[in-house]
């Protein structure tokens, strides 16, 4: 079994910063993409974020140039650092990671629990 933990979440006034983590334990071969993904009441889950293995990054327009994802492999941890925060930003985020559990066979999707980011105006 795979485990998702996310933490860094908190209350921050507007324009402040915060720093997420979600580290993934358990049965891994491997970790493909990983991503931050966030749910706002009366929203649509939405992907904030997402980083390949071997770096490459992808960000929603609402945040690009505010957030930065990043991973260390050899942790099984991916990170979103999120400055000028806006009260928009507040929502539920949520980290997912393809893992692969053993050599050859397919990735599968997990998720964390979520952690709830709320940024006060």
């Amino acid at each position: 079994q795979v485990q998702l933990v996310e933490s860094g979440g908190g209350l921050v006034q507007a324009g402040g910063s915060l720093r997420l983590s979600c580290a993934a334990s358990g049965s891994i071969f491997s970790i493909n993409a990983m991503g931050w993904y966030r749910k706002a009441p009366g929203k649509q889950r939405e992907l904030v974020a997402s980083i390949t293995s071997g770096g490459r990054t992808n960000y929603s327009d609402s945040v690009k140039g505010r957030f930065t994802i990043s991973r260390d492999n050899a942790k099984n941890t991916v990170y979103l650092q999120m400055n000028s925060l806006k009260p928009e930003d507040t929502a539920v985020y949520y980290c997912a990671a393809q893992v692969v559990i053993s050599y050859g066979s397919s990735p599968s999707e997990y998720w964390g629990q979520g952690t709830q980011v709320t940024v006060s105006s």
